[in-house]
């Protein structure tokens, strides 16, 4: 669902875990925690605190560690 960006909690190159939140969003007044899916290292991060993203907007990439 489109929002905006309130805060981005990792960085480019950082180790994550399953379950550690990347970047929470604004949308409809309510912050939605967006979450890794497994865990890696953080490839590019694609937005920045205060931007607007539209619906299935790439936010984080993150390679597997396997």
């Amino acid at each position: 669902m489109p929002g905006q960006i309130r805060a981005v909690q990792v960085a480019e190159g950082e180790t994550v875990t399953k379950g550690q939140t990347l970047v929470v969003v604004e949308a409809m007044k309510m912050e939605l925690k967006i979450v890794a899916p497994f865990e890696g290292v953080v490839k590019t991060v694609k937005v920045r605190p205060g931007q607007a993203v539209e619906k299935d907007e790439l936010l984080v990439e993150i390679n597997s560690d396997t």
